[in-house]
């Protein structure tokens, strides 16, 4: 497998897989405990006097050895792989954001052929409820799937993955679900901000349940694409409007502001996002464009979740969204809703589809596949 195709998909929310001769050189080792007995009980001594009392917790500088055992090769090296080298970025114009938006989505487009090819899926343009899609079918399809329609909400921060880049999750979920999906091509920042991107989804929805029965039908989508699918079921509540049969809400990013544990205690530890204060959070504010962040439609975690389709999470634990995802499931397990987590051993943020040869991606959307077998009609 090439090292552009390898890369394509963490790209699409960070790029914080990057080619080899970006990545040759990791960021120094910080220090760490000392060795030996004597040296421990000092050092232990010494964090117990600095952790003393109620309150925020203190931790020396430490150095994070990549996980080996119950991790793949494959994730090995992602999990290993530096920052991302715009991790930082700072747009200071829409001129700026449409520039760093267009390198990101070439390094993607090259890579979906051999991708395509790879999962064996169909991909065909079009116009679904007045808005920009793609239908991608599987050249393989279970019986089971016939009567069934996914409709796929892509991440990227609301500002990364235009056109063909927003592709690699559903044509994941095509090839190793066998289900044909809809992926919505929402408008996105500088452009157009809130809420563009969610009158989109909406329309496709509201054109696809006239596609297929609700009853057969999913939502899903990973980080941004996550947020979105828990949205879209809380605004389809107060519209009326069909709900899903079930959802995939991948490591959503379920509150855009900083608040939640891992928001902190993965931050500098999370490989793809990396901390909320670099480009994430003046994505958050490019897309709010001056709307309460806390708005259910901008932070889903502060809706009702009661009446929720059952739901399937997929996180990790270095994902700096770990945490939304936590707090979603708890959302979800308390309003009564069916919600089953799926927490990946030393992931950063949506790196269970970080590889598509690697044996966790083929894990993590055969779960949901088997999920969303359990609770779609036929």
């Amino acid at each position: 497998m090439s090292s552009l195709l390898r890369i394509c998909v963490v790209t699409l929310f960070t790029s914080a897989a990057i080619p080899a001769a970006l990545a040759q050189q990791a960021a120094p080792a910080m220090p760490v405990a000392p060795e030996g007995r004597a040296a421990s009980e000092q050092f232990a001594a010494q964090r117990a006097a600095a952790n003393s009392k109620p309150g925020a917790r203190q931790r020396p500088g430490e150095t994070i050895p990549v996980p080996v055992e119950g991790v793949s090769p494959a994730a090995q090296a992602l999990i290993a792989a530096p920052f991302p080298p715009h991790f930082n970025a700072n747009p200071k114009s829409a001129a700026e954001w449409k520039d760093l938006i267009e390198r990101r989505a070439a390094v993607i487009r090259a890579a979906l052929p051999a991708m395509q090819a790879m999962l064996a899926v169909d991909v065909q343009p079009a116009a679904i409820g007045g808005v920009k899609a793609y239908i991608v079918t599987p050249k393989s399809m279970p019986e089971a799937n016939k009567n069934r329609l996914l409709v796929h909400v892509h991440g990227g921060g609301y500002v990364f993955g235009p056109g063909e880049a927003a592709l690699p999750e559903a044509l994941m979920i095509a090839g190793f679900g066998g289900y044909k999906v809809i992926s919505v091509d929402y408008r996105m920042p500088p452009d157009f901000p809130y809420p563009a991107a969610m009158d989109d989804a909406m329309a496709v929805w509201k054109a696809a349940v006239t596609m297929a029965d609700p009853k057969n039908m999913a939502i899903l989508g990973t980080s941004t694409g996550g947020a979105m699918t828990l949205a879209m079921v809380h605004r389809a509540k107060q519209e009326g409007l069909p709900l899903p049969a079930a959802i995939a809400p991948g490591t959503p990013w379920s509150d855009i502001t900083d608040t939640g544990d891992t928001y902190k205690s993965n931050e500098w530890v999370d490989n793809i996002l990396v901390t909320w204060d670099g480009w994430l959070g003046r994505a958050a504010r490019l897309y709010a464009a001056g709307h309460d962040l806390r708005d259910p439609q901008l932070s889903p975690i502060y809706g009702d979740f009661s009446r929720f389709p059952p739901a399937i999470l997929t996180s990790g634990t270095r994902d700096l969204f770990l945490s939304n995802t936590v707090r979603t499931h708890r959302a979800l397990k308390r309003a009564g809703v069916v919600a089953e987590l799926n927490v990946y051993e030393g992931q950063s943020h949506a790196q269970y589809m970080g590889n598509v040869d690697a044996p966790e991606t083929r894990e993590a959307f055969t779960d949901i596949a088997r999920f969303f077998d359990a609770h779609l009609g036929r």
